[in-house]
């Protein structure tokens, strides 16, 4: 059995989904050991997963706060683009030794962490690259993740695309130089981006075929195996639900963006014009003053934390900031979705949802005669739920974590690149 590493931004939702890959492979006998600044092993649930800490003086305790501060501010890209690249170069820095004394036998990079393939690659250690956002894969013709733009291949289209690529790549060429820098230190070939640090062996994703933009050039090793995540329980097992008047409306932004009162207060006051019942989980955004406003507004019940898929299962509509773990739990459980993306790869997936017509993406800055618009909409068009029939189904098949474990056996046991046909 192997002892492998997890390389992965110090982020929830990141976190979340390789704790399940990990429980998987664990269960079959392997060895994981998560290898991060110290904050984030709070991220992990698990005491049979592994954490080893690296950057104790460049990334000491209680400095990941501040950078998810950062993260949560839409005011703070230059900084948000200065920690990542920071991270990076911290991890690139201490990697190396600290692989090597763990003696891995091979690393799981999330693609949104450049070092893990980087330094998988100088120290000849076989990867897997796992896309627990919208996958970085480049392509002609699709906009990039973080891009809020409809799929179109007419020319204005097509140019729009290339020079948004364009100006993302000079925003980013502080991570970029660090990421070039230590390609050349090690001696590997000169790359600047995230794409360019995937691994050749396989390449796994969340987002399956029929929720992406038709892609026409994704590599022969790229496997689309859904969600990763521990098993549903049964529904008979899921945690009580009050008596609420129907049709209930599910509204959460993830754990970053759950501060966000003003468009909470919104949704609670066009919900209410609308006679819905509103549930928010805020993920300990908001203060106890905050959740009774809310309330007065018209929110049937306000939390910090609850089980989503017991909300996706009791609610007719989530109200979502467009994250990808959340937005694939909605559609496996067959919900519309209204988006309202806030930050990262959240424009991206809003416009997939668009798209493919399982509901509507609106702007946070969006007034509550126009949400209540939106509601309407959702809740009286049967097509949204038609339409997410053919992606859950898709979902359901994927695989997720079983399969997942099945292609990282494969490529960092035998070391050999893993085929998507043959998976």
């Amino acid at each position: 059995m192997g002892h492998f590493a997890v390389i992965a931004p110090p982020l929830y939702s990141h976190f979340h989904a390789l704790q399940a890959l990990s429980q998987t492979l664990i269960a079959r006998g392997h060895r994981i050991t998560f290898v991060q600044q110290d904050d984030a092993r709070l991220l992990l649930t698990d005491e049979c997963i592994g954490f080893s800490t690296v950057g104790e003086r460049s990334h000491p305790v209680g400095s990941l706060a501040r950078v998810l501060q950062h993260l949560a501010s839409p005011l703070s890209l230059w900084r948000v683009i200065s920690d990542i690249a920071a991270s990076t170069d911290m991890l690139c820095r201490e990697l190396p030794a600290r692989l090597t004394s763990l003696q891995v036998d091979g690393v799981i990079a999330d693609q949104m962490e450049a070092a893990g393939g980087l330094v998988a690659e100088a120290l000849h250690l076989p990867f897997v690259s796992v896309a627990c956002a919208l996958p970085v894969n480049r392509e002609p013709g699709i906009p990039l993740a973080v891009m809020p733009f409809r799929f179109g291949q007419d020319e204005k289209s097509l140019q729009r695309f290339q020079a948004s690529q364009d100006i993302y790549d000079r925003l980013m060429q502080r991570h970029g130089a660090v990421i070039s820098h230590h390609a050349q230190r090690w001696g590997l070939p000169d790359r600047h981006s995230l794409h360019q640090c995937l691994s050749p062996l396989a390449q796994i994703s969340q987002l399956v075929p029929a929720f992406d933009f038709p892609r026409q050039h994704l590599p022969s090793h790229f496997h689309a195996v859904g969600l990763l995540q521990a098993s549903h329980p049964p529904r008979s097992a899921s945690a009580p639900w009050p008596e609420l008047r129907q049709p209930v409306v599910y509204a959460s932004f993830g754990t970053l963006q759950g501060h966000r009162f003003r468009l909470f207060l919104h949704l609670a006051q066009a919900c209410r014009n609308q006679q819905l019942s509103l549930v928010i989980a805020h993920c300990g955004g908001l203060d106890a003053n905050q959740v009774q406003q809310l309330k007065r507004a018209g929110a049937a019940w306000v939390t910090d934390f609850l089980d989503q898929p017991a909300a996706l299962q009791h609610a007719q509509l989530f109200i979502t900031h467009a994250g990808l773990n959340s937005t694939l739990e909605s559609l496996e459980w067959g919900t519309p979705m209204l988006a309202l993306p806030l930050a990262f790869d959240q424009p991206g997936v809003a416009s997939r949802i668009a798209w493919h017509g399982v509901g509507h993406r609106a702007s946070r800055f969006s007034r509550v005669h126009q949400l209540e618009q939106h509601l309407q909409q959702l809740l009286t068009d049967d097509g949204y739920r038609l339409r997410i029939s053919p992606i859950q189904a898709q979902l359901q098949r994927a695989g997720g974590c079983e399969r997942a474990a099945d292609i990282v056996e494969q490529a960092l046991g035998q070391q050999r690149v893993v085929l998507a046909e043959a998976t």
